[in-house]
């Protein structure tokens, strides 16, 4: 048997390490749960699109929403600038990442952010956010078009 102060277990650096790895399985668990403050996106029964638009005010960096869909539905999301009468944006919230029910994120900078057959079923969620490197902390504005086609019709696309 080892002295006590040579066991691995009672070691700082394995402490924390173990914390680590703990606080990032913590947050990767925590991303793809909904959350209260998600605003949820609903589609109207026949209805395979929706559009979500906002805006960031300065002290914000994100915007969560959330949506039900079932594995292997075809699905695009595109983040395009809030443009039209009363936008009042000089800048664009592009970001935005995909979260999945099965702790999977998907996402990128601006235009289509996600485009393919969703891998599980339940409630996913949705940051937008700003892009913190390439804006200058103004109002920035998005709109967000969601396709989930119906799983009969996504058939042929998730083969």
């Amino acid at each position: 048997m080892l002295p006590i102060h040579s066991r691995v277990s009672s070691s700082p650096r394995y402490l924390q390490a173990t914390l680590f790895g703990i606080a990032l399985i913590s947050l990767a668990a925590n991303s793809a749960v909904a959350n209260s403050s998600d605003i949820p996106i609903r589609f109207a029964t026949g209805q395979v699109s929706t559009t979500v638009s906002g805006k960031l005010t300065p002290k914000q960096h994100e915007r969560w929403y959330q949506f039900s869909a079932a594995s292997g539905q075809y699905t695009i999301i595109n983040i395009t600038p809030l443009l039209g009468k009363g936008a009042g944006t000089s800048e664009t919230a592009n970001v935005g990442v995909l979260h999945m029910p099965n702790g999977q994120q998907d996402g990128t900078k601006g235009g289509i952010i996600y485009q393919g057959c969703l891998p599980a079923s339940g409630e996913y969620r949705l940051r937008i956010a700003r892009n913190l490197m390439a804006t200058q902390g103004k109002t920035a504005g998005y709109t967000t078009e969601i396709i989930i086609l119906p799983k009969y019709a996504s058939q042929a696309l998730c083969k």
